[in-house]
């Protein structure tokens, strides 16, 4: 070989190298040899046709344990991975990832190396099937921002009640279209065959709106917004994904988002949603270590789903309430449903919503337990201090608490109608609740109830009334829609969604839904009846002084140093500091758009709609929590949005700006509502810390595997490397 020649050949292999280590995700590094996994452990290399495949997922499922499990772990950029702690089962094994399809499914037991091979996808068109639902809904045409306000349906078809376009974009999200279930994901950006034959797609959205317990609820939404538009723009969606448009491509997983690890369980029935799910006392995340979760199903059935995650068990726990105690949803259909016909999906009278455990692990749930009709206690011409300050006629929920410990169950009545709920940290573990329909808040002095048994002595609630005189007391207040008056306060009609007590000072925050939305601070006063003033901070909408704009929170959380967060329909998750206002939080001026510098909003990850601009992404996020005491790892303080369109729960670094998506890549839809994080074990890691949540979507028929798919119970941990075990 001449000089000539060894150099050329020198430099073949330079460019080889080269090229390897440039190839997108992948890097040179060490050999898969030095994976070392345990006996309960299934480690290896993932390999395609074009080399390691790093950021890609990894799902090991079995249905030898007394419920369905699977655990699910991503690749290092050497397309390395390790499962940590299985079960002893039998498991199909496979590779899932962004450019590829699913793998052939391979037999393996814990305990051995696993190498695996993907699939590359033929086209662009296979690719995009295993997307996320937010990322087809983002092909969705939003009406342009010249359409508004709408001109109804001899116009434009827009309501006119939809003033703006981003009033628009808060319906087809999370205040409307997704506040029970995606949109984008194959059961709803395809025309399902057992819905009919129709001659438009038009036609076919008009039916599909109609279908099953909800179609009351699916039309009203429509005709909020606009029925006609609404339909139209729907059709043209489906019509336009029919015909071969594709939405953009979701990055793989990288950084943190590699080591993530995600544990499932199968729960409950083929018809039941969850709404929420509990698994401590989220003042004290070690209360419950290695204990039970806890899920109840809102209309879906009136029970609470019990899963022990070390026995892989689950069992249901019925639901009292009383008689002539109302279904939560119509019996009558408008139109049959396309998976269960004129079977009922649900069928719920509790309507248990959400729960709380206590220090004595008990559970206490926002629940409907009796006849809408309230005690005479609670009515005008009540003796009682509240009624007589505030009167109530009804409530739709009540309150109920469980004790695991003896299997007794306890009714509790209350006055206000109850949604969320939220302990303080008071010597009475107050249990505040939300009520988004109604103008109060209420609470129930639980150290008292335990104590007495006393309901109506126990509890109490309050209106919304501004200092708007600003003498820093509650005076005579002028009704909502009346004028002010510089001598008087002012009530305003609103009423908690989120409800969040302050760790820092005992006030209280909570949720306003609609648009723009906003937060409000309440402060109850030595003599909650008549001493509480509140506060209302709207989010910056069309506000000069902001320099970005949002819209409608949904849910929210609160730090451990009183700083808001909340979810927008904007696209954002935004922070709300009280302490960084510049003017004053009371008096005439102060009644929504007063403190714009107090707010700071952050993007959330996702592609946005079509047509628009300044907004962020077409993905929905329900709800947010924030990790007060760091069971995720990320740092205590860390807020968390769910993400409800794209698979995932989106955990934010507010230094950085930097997002961790944790995503759920199988089976597709996975749709939080709540969550919550517990450290089984301070000294052992990452393996004692973990997030819960559940897949809550309303319609767990529109899963990957279509009818007979329940929901899941899903825990989140990361560790410290792709490969740690």
């Amino acid at each position: 070989m001449n000089k000539r020649t060894s150099i050329l050949v020198i430099l073949a292999v330079m460019i080889v190298a080269l090229l390897a280590i440039a190839r997108t995700g992948r890097t040179a590094g060490k050999p898969a040899a030095e994976i070392k996994i345990v006996s309960d452990d299934i480690g290896g290399v993932v390999t395609s046709a074009k080399g390691p495949e790093a950021g890609v997922w990894v799902i090991a499922e079995t249905k030898d344990l007394p419920t369905g499990y699977r655990k699910i772990v991503v690749t290092d950029d050497q397309g390395r991975y390790v499962i940590p702690e299985l079960p002893k089962a039998n498991y199909d094994v496979w590779v899932r990832g962004y450019g590829l399809v699913d793998s052939a499914k391979v037999k393996a037991m814990p305990g051995k190396m696993l190498n695996l091979t993907a699939v590359v996808a033929p086209d662009e068109h296979e690719a995009a099937k295993y997307y996320p639902a937010a990322y087809w809904y983002s092909l969705l045409h939003i009406p342009p921002k010249s359409d508004f306000p709408g001109t109804g349906d001899k116009g434009n078809g827009i309501s006119e009640k939809i003033t703006d376009q981003g009033q628009w974009i808060e319906n087809v999200k999370t205040d409307g279209c997704e506040a029970c279930h995606q949109l984008g994901d194959k059961a709803t950006r395809e025309i399902e065959s057992s819905l009919g034959a129709f001659d438009t797609s038009l036609a076919a959205w008009d039916r599909r709106i109609k279908s099953a317990q909800v179609g009351p609820m699916m039309n009203a939404v429509s005709v909020r917004v606009g029925r006609n538009r609404l339909l139209t723009e729907y059709a043209d969606w489906t019509d336009r994904i029919k015909a071969g448009a594709l939405p953009p491509a979701p990055p793989r997983p990288q950084g943190a988002e590699r080591n993530v690890v995600i544990t499932e369980w199968d729960w409950a029935g083929p018809k039941e949603y969850f709404h929420d799910e509990i698994s401590v006392d989220r003042r004290n995340v070690t209360s419950n270590p290695n204990g039970l979760v806890y899920g109840v199903h809102e209309d879906s059935s009136d029970f609470i789903t019990v899963l022990d995650p070390t026995k892989n068990t689950f069992k249901q726990i019925a639901i009292p309430y009383k008689p002539g105690t109302p279904m939560a949803e119509p019996e009558e259909l408008l139109e049959p449903s396309p998976y269960w016909g004129n079977e009922q999906a649900a069928v719920s009278h509790a309507t248990a919503h959400s729960l709380m455990m206590d220090s004595q692990g008990r559970l206490w749930t926002a629940a409907a337990t009796r006849d809408r009709s309230n005690p005479a206690y609670c009515k005008k011409g009540s003796s009682d201090q509240f009624a007589m300050s505030f009167p109530i006629s009804n409530s739709s929920r009540q309150t109920n608490v469980y004790d695991p410990k003896t299997g007794k169950w306890d009714l509790v009545d209350l006055c206000t109608s109850t949604q969320h709920l939220m302990f303080a940290e008071d010597a009475n573990n107050t249990l505040w609740f939300s009520n988004p329909g109604g103008d109060n808040v209420g609470w129930l002095n639980t150290k008292m109830y335990d104590e007495t048994h006393d309901a109506e002595k126990s509890q109490g609630w309050t209106p919304f009334v501004l200092d708007t005189n600003g003498n820093g007391k509650r005076d005579e207040y002028t009704e909502p829609g009346q004028p002010m008056d510089p001598t008087k306060d002012m009530r305003i009609k609103v009423g908690f969604y989120g409800v969040s007590p302050s760790p820092v000072d005992g006030s209280i925050w909570g949720t306003v839904l609609g648009f723009p939305g906003a937060i409000v601070r309440l402060n109850p006063g030595s003599d909650p009846a008549h001493t509480a003033l509140a506060e209302i901070y709207e989010v910056p909408w069309n506000n000069p002084k902001a320099p970005v704009q949002g819209f409608s929170p949904r849910g929210m959380d609160i730090t451990r140093d009183g700083v808001i967060w909340t979810v927008l329909s904007s696209g954002h998750l935004a922070s709300f500091d009280r302490r960084k206002c510049k003017g004053p939080l009371n008096g005439p001026t102060a009644t929504g758009q007063h403190c714009p510098e107090g707010w700071t909003l952050y993007r959330t990850p996702g592609p946005s709609f079509q047509g628009v601009t300044g907004y962020g992404s077409a993905d929905t996020n329900y709800y947010n929590w924030v990790d007060q005491f760091d069971t995720s790892g990320f740092g205590k303080d860390t807020p968390i949005a769910t993400a409800n369109g794209t698979d995932a729960l989106e955990a934010l670094d507010p230094k950085t700006g930097n997002w961790t998506v944790m995503r759920v890549p199988y089976p597709m839809g996975f749709f939080a509502k709540s969550l919550d994080g517990r450290i089984d074990d301070p000294k052992a890691g990452w393996k004692g810390r973990g997030l819960w949540s559940t897949y809550a979507t309303r319609t767990p028929w529109h899963l990957e595997g279509g009818k007979g798919t329940t929901s899941k119970a899903v825990k989140f941990q990361v560790r410290p490397d792709p490969l740690a075990n």
